[in-house]
């Protein structure tokens, strides 16, 4: 039998995942380039043979999964197979694959005419499990630290409650307060990630005074013991209207404001400036806040600029979760802002991020 060529307007070969088609007699009879590259094989080596010679699939404890799933001699009310993680030999290593099977029958109990095989490369779910892995592992963590403070100074008052004095216990608690603190804006967080990474995140816009959350926010790092010296401050005598989320917007002003802290050296300025901007590709510029957050440390590497608001980028100062200015890329974007990085004046690391001036046509 001869192949067939995909002639439908939107056939296989448009489809992001490999796939081949087997005929009655189990021979190849179409296949996409998506199977082409995924199997490794040249499609000449897959047309027109036997599916079950060209493509010696295997489970994963090593049985010939053709043998175990037969769709031409096995079950006839059997109608396919869900997605399994099968192997197939290379030239020097297995390729694992994800695999689903179609069986198509011209009738009730009818003998298989037509079986559809769906490969999927393995190395992007297991990117995704890795990430998985390593977001538990950094949550664990993270979490650790402060629930281990939280523990012990709660047992140490349980027990030994009458032995300290007042100035004792209320360190104690205020210790406590703060590492409470830390676990819910973690926790929060991580809510945030997985509801931009699912593009749930809800925004509820409203007149925001971004200036005043700025200096309320700094004024709340100097009562946490941070130099009051080390901020600057500056903005321009009016600026534009902005509606936006008050909460989301103190979370993007509070992780770049605390990782300058942290990450850089010297003064961290704030500055807040009108300014316009194209946010839509082929529009015309728009009026913004512009919003940006220096420090006079050694800065970002040139080579890291592109990776600054992937997951787990740390800089050359290791600590927190990594996920930090992910987030505040996603908050930003979700207001339908714009954020960058580079180098400010002083050598140090800049944030850069707009956020739309004046109110949007539907409030949330």
């Amino acid at each position: 039998m001869s192949p067939e060529p995909d002639t439908s307007p939107v056939g296989i070969e448009h489809l992001p995942d490999g796939v081949l088609v087997a005929d009655g007699a189990a021979r190849v009879v179409q296949l996409n380039s998506a199977a082409v590259r995924i199997l490794q094989r040249q499609r000449d080596d897959l047309l027109g043979r036997d599916v079950r010679e060209v493509l010696p699939l295997q489970d994963t404890q090593g049985r010939r999964w053709w043998t175990c799933t037969d769709p031409w001699n096995g079950l006839a009310t059997r109608t396919g197979h869900r997605e399994r993680l099968l192997l197939l030999p290379g030239k020097e290593q297995p390729i694992e694959l994800f695999v689903t099977a179609t069986y198509h029958r011209p009738g009730h109990l009818a003998p298989v005419d037509r079986v559809v095989l769906s490969v999927r490369d393995a190395i992007s779910r297991r990117r995704t499990h890795e990430e998985d892995g390593a977001l538990i592992s950094t949550v664990a963590h993270e979490l650790r630290s402060p629930l281990t403070s939280v523990k012990g100074f709660t047992a140490t008052l349980l027990r030994r409650w009458d032995r300290f004095t007042d100035d004792q216990k209320r360190f104690m608690l205020e210790t406590i307060e703060h590492d409470a603190d830390r676990v819910t804006r973690l926790i929060t967080e991580l809510l945030d990630i997985s509801r931009i990474d699912a593009g749930r995140l809800e925004v509820r816009r409203q007149p925001v005074d971004v200036e005043s959350a700025a200096r309320r926010y700094v004024d709340r790092m100097v009562a946490s013991g941070t130099d009051a010296r080390q901020f600057v401050v500056n903005a321009d005598t009016e600026l534009p209207e902005v509606w936006a989320d008050p909460d989301r917007i103190e979370q993007v002003l509070a992780n770049l404001l605390e990782n300058a802290v942290r990450h850089g050296d010297g003064t961290v300025t704030l500055d807040l400036m009108s300014g316009s901007e194209v946010l839509t590709p082929g529009a015309a510029a728009e009026p913004v806040l512009v919003v940006s957050v220096s420090d006079e440390g050694e800065g970002i590497d040139e080579a890291d600029l592109q990776r600054v608001f992937t997951r787990f980028w740390h800089g050359r100062r290791r600590g927190g979760t990594g996920l930090g200015l992910y987030l505040v890329r996603g908050l930003v974007e979700a207001h339908g802002g714009r954020i960058t990085v580079g180098r400010a004046a002083s050598g140090g690391a800049q944030f850069r991020f707009t956020l739309p001036a004046s109110a949007p046509d539907h409030v949330a």
